[in-house]
């Protein structure tokens, strides 16, 4: 048996184990699964091929061994889970009760493989967990849920569990997601939501970036202006549709007494919280706060761009007295062993422009200013270390050569030449974490498809994050053993709200886990995609709005004879069955099966939807309107960027009605081509657009002026190329939001598909004009 793949069909049951009764005797149950669909695989799963354990309402939980608070803690978050998605009420043995349904047994000498590992056996003693610690032991209770959660359970409905054996432990450590709450602020409420999705696919890690240019949601008593200064900063963007109004400041920390809860109700899913202040680097904020942190003596504003800040701390002792002081506030509010210090994207510029910072340098005998950051980090480090605390750290520095703190754990984000800077880490002594951005910063894109949500390029797929990259190639199996784990990242530029959050976080967050948690032979995409409906469909019971955009219908549309329309459907992740209809009204899992492309009359309504093979909705509804808009427009998500490299996806003022525009753009650069626009005969051109605030901080050296010719910008279009014949140009009105423009034509557009330009004319540092969409009629 593959580990990986779905498991081997089971036969029919002829012994059946009756656990839980309801009143009347009688109960409607699921039918019995025909698989295990359980993520991340278990290392070792052996369905016995007869039997089933039957669990239905008022069964009992039972455990044997220590009663312990945090194994009553697990219990509680069982039943409640089992309640709330199975709608099933179990209750917990008072000692008397008749056979258990679910026994949870404890025992140090448990044959499991360490701390984490547990054994699942389903049989005529109902389902037992077995498990040395309360860490196993709720990894243990997460795969039962999955058991009485198969593809096709109903709510309420008695679950049939087909006997077998289950042995399971995780490959990795550190199975972490890492979330950005400076640039982008979350409740309390909201970063227990995110805890509780993490435990149930088996992270145990989450790295919480509470720090860094945008805003410091520390809280520190010591430096209380902290708070009141480097928390807030002015509303730019769409961050007025946060705070209320643009004269409204982005004001927001945590109190101590929130992060202790945070802190313990993480503890009680098995998380472990590690605080990431960021240093020297990504600290505007807290040198706002206290301008004597850093080198100038000036006072920054808190930053309202995106990017890489040029405001770092002075290295001397009067700051190094204050991160002192933050880290002595962060051991106290947080027990991790770990603790992350930053140390990326530290641009020198001010260091170097220093007398003071020239003269530290040479006194103390260094050959330049990444050798100062090493011994600032060094600094600290040893400070984290005197008091039982292993600092954490990103792999910026070993790219440039340096070496880090011989305690450091190193993030590697940088995942470009094979994870050279990885593989350089594990050679300098460090554990490792990787975190490529590549494949694993969640911020980023995770489809083409037009209707995906904001984000920075490049896309991350789901694909791409299920096979990123956890050992860097080259190294030799003994440096192997220091990878202690994956993670990936939700930087928040672009996650304004949670809903931003969770629609970037799942369904890749599935593929992590497999990551993480699975043996490397378990490794096997179809597999996965086999068992991802039934952990979509537990998704969406436990009330996560999970991204559908690897599933989501996309249409190619073109000319067919007759005037009719042909039309391609696909997926990105080419699994599932897609369905439509004709007639304008959503699709169902009846509906017809889309097996080759179709060709249909103008005038056709044409809607596809995705479905699992239990029925279950794996893509909502896409539609499309076969007439000649279809083939006369495009909106920016369809078009190229100009330069050839991938555009971001940036979010644009919330309407009175409806949802936010998202734009297709490149930052620095409002030119987009359309390859092959076939638009013959067209006598008129309209394009709706928008003007964004600057936000992209050092992108703006980069950033492309073109030659306004009045009062205000316009957008060309080109044939050819940018340089070719100019086929129009609209004027864009300075209003807020966006904006529409039409224009008839000089003359109808000749026959034959050519090449479009469309460039925005002015400086994008003053507002980066994005183009919503172009549309030409006869």
């Amino acid at each position: 048996m593959r580990p990986g793949a779905p498991l081997q069909r089971l036969r029919r049951a002829v012994l059946v184990v009756a656990i839980g009764l309801s009143a009347a005797g009688a109960w409607a149950a699921d039918a019995v699964p025909a698989t295990w669909s359980l993520l991340p695989t278990p290392a070792v799963a052996k369905p016995a091929g007869t039997g089933v354990v039957e669990v239905a309402n008022n069964a009992v939980v039972a455990v044997h061994g220590p009663d312990t608070a945090g194994m009553r803690a697990i219990v509680d978050n069982f039943t409640r889970r089992i309640a709330s998605v199975r709608g099933l009420s179990l209750r917990k043995s008072t000692g008397g009760d008749a056979k258990a349904a679910v026994t949870f047994d404890i025992r140090p000498d448990a044959a499991v493989v360490g701390d984490e590992g547990y054994a699942v056996t389903i049989g005529k003693d109902g389902i037992v967990v077995t498990a040395r610690t309360e860490r196993g032991a709720f990894y243990g209770g997460v795969t039962v849920w999955q058991l009485l959660t198969p593809p096709g359970w109903k709510r309420g409905a008695v679950a049939r569990v087909p006997y077998g054996s289950i042995e399971d432990h995780p490959r990795f450590a550190w199975r972490a997601l890492l979330l950005d709450s400076s640039r982008h602020y979350q409740s309390a409420d909201e970063i227990r939501q995110l805890i509780d999705g993490m435990s149930l696919d088996k992270l145990n890690v989450l790295v919480w970036h509470i720090t860094d240019d945008q805003g410091w949601r520390l809280p520190m008593p010591k430096y209380p202006e902290l708070a009141t200064k480097g928390a807030c900063r002015d509303a730019v963007g769409n961050d007025a549709e946060v705070t209320g109004g643009r004269d409204k400041p982005y004001c927001k920390t945590y109190s101590a007494e929130e992060i202790s809860a945070i802190v313990r109700y993480a503890a009680e899913r098995q998380v472990d919280i590690v605080p990431e202040i960021d240093l020297p680097g990504h600290s505007q904020a807290a040198i706002s706060a206290y301008p004597w942190l850093g080198v100038t003596g000036k006072r920054p504003p808190v930053w309202t761009a995106w990017g890489v800040s040029p405001w770092l701390l002075n290295p001397n002792a009067k700051t190094l007295h204050f991160v002192q002081d933050v880290m002595d506030e962060v051991m106290h509010l947080f027990p991790s062993r770990y603790v992350s210090i930053g140390g990326d994207e530290a641009d020198k510029q001010q260091w170097n422009a220093s007398p003071e910072v020239n003269a530290q340098m040479k006194a103390l005998k260094l050959a330049s200013m990444d050798e100062l950051q090493g011994w600032f980090m060094e600094q600290v480090a040893n400070y984290l270390v005197a008091h039982g605390r292993t600092p954490v750290g990103w792999d910026d520095e070993v790219d440039a050569g340096v070496a880090l703190p011989k305690a450091q754990v190193v993030m590697s984000w940088h995942g470009d030449h094979n994870e050279r800077v990885a593989l350089a880490a594990l050679r300098q002594g460090h554990e490792v974490v990787m975190t490529p951005q590549e494949s694993l910063y969640f911020d980023h894109l995770q489809s083409n498809h037009p209707d995906e949500w904001a984000g920075p390029p490049p896309e991350v797929t789901l694909r791409q994050a299920y096979d990123a990259p956890v050992i860097p190639p080259g190294a030799t199996a003994a440096e192997a053993t220091h990878v202690i784990g994956v993670q990936a990242g939700l930087w928040a530029e672009q996650l304004q709200t949670f809903a931003n959050h969770q629609h970037a976080t799942y369904p890749r967050i599935a593929a992590l886990a497999e990551l993480g948690w699975s043996p490397a032979a378990a490794h096997d995409w179809q597999g996965f995609l086999g068992r991802l409906p039934a952990e979509l469909a537990r998704y969406r019971a436990l009330g996560i709005a999970a991204a559908d955009t690897a599933y989501a219908p996309t249409f190619d549309v073109s000319r067919a004879a007759n005037g009719a329309f042909r039309v391609a459907l696909a997926n990105q992740v080419e699994s599932g069955e897609i369905r439509y209809t004709r007639d304008g009204t959503a699709p169902s899992a009846r509906s017809a099966r889309y097996t080759q492309p179709l060709t249909l009359p103008a005038g056709t309504t044409l809607k596809a939807a995705t479905f699992a093979a239990d029925g279950s909705e794996l893509a909502a509804p896409r539609s499309r309107t076969l007439d000649d808009s279809a083939l006369l427009s495009r909106d920016s998500t369809a078009l190229k960027t100009c330069s050839g490299e991938p555009p971001s996806r940036l979010q644009g003022t919330r309407p009175a009605r409806g949802t936010s525009p998202v734009y297709a753009v490149e930052i620095g650069n409002a030119c987009w081509m359309w390859p092959d626009a076939n638009i013959d005969g067209a006598t008129r051109v309209s394009v709706t657009a928008e003007r964004l605030p600057w936000r992209y901080g050092d992108e703006a050296r980069d950033a492309t002026v073109r030659e306004r010719h009045g009062a205000n910008d316009v957008i060309e279009i080109h044939a050819t190329s940018c340089s070719g014949p100019q086929v129009a140009a609209l004027p864009l009105p300075p209003s807020a939001g966006q904006v529409h423009a039409e224009v008839t034509l000089p003359a109808p557009v000749a026959a034959g598909a050519q090449a479009l330009c469309l460039v925005a004319t002015g400086d994008p540092r003053e507002g980066q004009w994005a183009l919503g969409k172009v549309s030409f009629s006869r």
